[in-house]
Formats: structure tokens, sequence, C-alpha cells
């Protein structure tokens, strides 16, 4: 089968960011450690997942959907500092070179872009690899569809398929809508239920599937609430004070799994050739990393590595002759 990686721009770029440091610049004194950092995990993936095809899915500086449906959506988040947003345009620079396309949607996050491209290639029967440090993304992992992490510093990646979500999250890549919806999500600054959290959602969830089926629910757990009679007296005690919590959080749930579900349908187009990894200009690519002080990134460039190594192998085969 052949492979399609999408790379969440901005979720690695801020990795990059603080996982190297400040003094990475250039001859001209111009910070790239956020841009050497990104531009070293994409050469890493592209040699680590050997995909046929690759794109990056980025932000933009503007409102979403999301924020609209609900104005404190992400509001608490600091502002992006001023060194690594002078380092966006370089990365930008550095995808386009290598003649990588990428897809920005104004109204909707990275997020749904990749989503969106995942879903279309799957049906093109194209295995999917998403690239990010960001777990809200685990709920489009699927047949076709898996999730590539970079650790600490970009440290061992790790790779998610459904068996894997499972084994960590304790729930279903599908689940994880409604499991942002109980418990919110801080990051995103939407409060999920009030008074539910990480250990109490995955019970709910593995017993009732999801959401709409809780609060189906609830007629039984209101039950419970007023009857003291002899036969709800064994009832497990903790399903009460979580039926009032979900009747007082229902209005909040439901936004909560608005905001936290990543749309797939958005009206872009994904192009499977203007994605082949190989076709760009090799010497433009060699020339711009020497500019941003890549040098040692250089032989990491597709293609580059090979004409070196035949370049190794009719040297020696010269010397032989010789001899």
């Amino acid at each position: 089968m052949k492979r399609l990686v999408l790379i969440d721009g901005h979720a690695i770029l801020h990795r990059a960011y603080y996982a190297f440091p400040a003094t990475l610049r250039t001859r001209h004194g111009e910070i790239v450690n956020a841009v050497y950092g990104f531009t070293r995990m994409l050469l890493s993936v592209l040699k680590d997942l050997h995909p046929e095809y690759v794109a990056v899915a980025f932000d933009l500086p503007k409102p979403t959907f999301r924020h609209k449906e609900f104005i404190g959506y992400q509001a608490q988040r600091p502002k992006m500092e001023a060194e690594l947003k002078d380092q966006i345009e370089r990365v930008f620079e550095v995808v386009k070179t290598l003649n990588i396309p990428m897809f920005m949607v104004e109204g909707y996050e990275a997020d749904d872009v990749i989503g969106t491209l995942a879903n279309q290639a799957a049906k093109k029967k194209v295995e999917t690899v998403i690239v990010t440090g960001d777990k809200d993304l685990l709920q489009l992992v699927k047949p076709r569809v898996k999730l590539y992490a970079p650790q600490k510093g970009f440290s061992e990646p790790i790779m998610y398929d459904q068996k894997k979500v499972k084994k960590e999250m304790g729930i279903k890549p599908r689940q994880i809508v409604d499991y942002k919806a109980l418990i919110g999500d801080a990051s995103d600054n939407y409060p999920g239920v009030p008074g539910i959290g990480p250990k109490t959602a995955p019970k709910l969830l593995t017993k009732y599937k999801d959401l709409d089926t809780i609060y189906k629910n609830l007629p039984k757990f209101r039950e419970n609430l007023v009857s003291r009679s002899a036969r709800n007296r064994n009832i497990d005690k903790i399903e009460p004070r979580i039926a009032k919590l979900l009747i007082e959080g229902k209005e909040s749930a439901y936004l909560s799994r608005k905001l936290a579900e990543i749309v797939t349908n958005i009206s872009i187009k994904l192009n499977l050739k203007a994605c082949r990894i190989h076709d760009y200009d090799q010497e433009e690519a060699i020339k711009l990393f020497q500019e941003l002080g890549f040098k040692s990134l250089i032989s990491k460039l597709p293609g580059v590595e090979l004409e070196e190594k035949k370049k190794k192998t009719k040297s020696k085969n010269k010397q032989m002759e010789l001899l």
C-alpha cells in the first residue's frame, strides 16, 4: 500500500522551537532553531516512513468556526513568541523549496485539513500517517490512518494504530471526541462536564459507547437519584453523583463535543501527483540549506544520500581499476 505523510505544521514547529536552543543562528545572526528542528523532523520522517507522498498543513492566524461557536475557545493561550513567529516564513520557504504542498483553509484548523485529506486518501486506498505531537488527532486513527507522535526532543516517536490508542487511552479512537466532550480540554479552554475527569470518562464510554447513549440512559440515573427504596440501596453509589453532573453539564458536554470533533469534509482536494516527494530542485534546496547553516542536513535530502553512495561506489571502482 502506498503511503501519504501529513505533517501538522504548527504543532511540529512549536515542538521544534522548544526542543532546540535559540543559539542556532545563521551566519548573519538570524535565529533558526525552530526552522532547524522542523526541517530535521521532516527529513527524518521521510527517511523513516518511506512515503510516496507528503503534504504539510498549517493553521492560519485568523479565527476559526470554533472561535465563533465559543468565545472562550483558546482564549487563555499566550501569544506566539516573536522569535518563533519570525521563523514561520523560513519554514514555508523550506517546504516550498522541497516542492511539498501546503494546505491552509480559512475558518478551519490544520487538524480539520489533515482530517479531510486523510479521509480522501483512505478512499483512494492510500495509507496515511499523520505526524503531530497533538493527541487530539488520535480520533482520526482508523484502518489506513495512523498517527506518528514525536516525543520530547523529537526522540523515539510512537506510532499509533487502533490497538495502540485503545491500549493507551482505554477507549477506541472514535470515542475520543466524546471523551473530550466529557473531560473538556484545558489547552483549548472548553470545560466538558465539570466534575468528570479522565478516570470516570473511559468507564462511562466503555459501558455506554458514546455521549448520546450516555444521555439516553439518564432517565435511569435520575431514578437512582430520587429513589431510596430497598431495591435501589445497593446500586453503585457513584452513578447518582455522575448523573447529577451530567444533567447539569449537558449543554457544556455537547458544545465541547462540537469543538473537539475534527472536520473531515472541508472543500479541498487531495492531489497525490502534486505530493510526490522526489519532484524538487535539489540544487536550490542545497543552496537554501547552506544559507540557513543546515550543512549536516544536506545529506538527508531526498535523493542526495543515494547520489553520494553512487559517487562513492564509482570512486571505489576507479581505484580498483587503477590497481
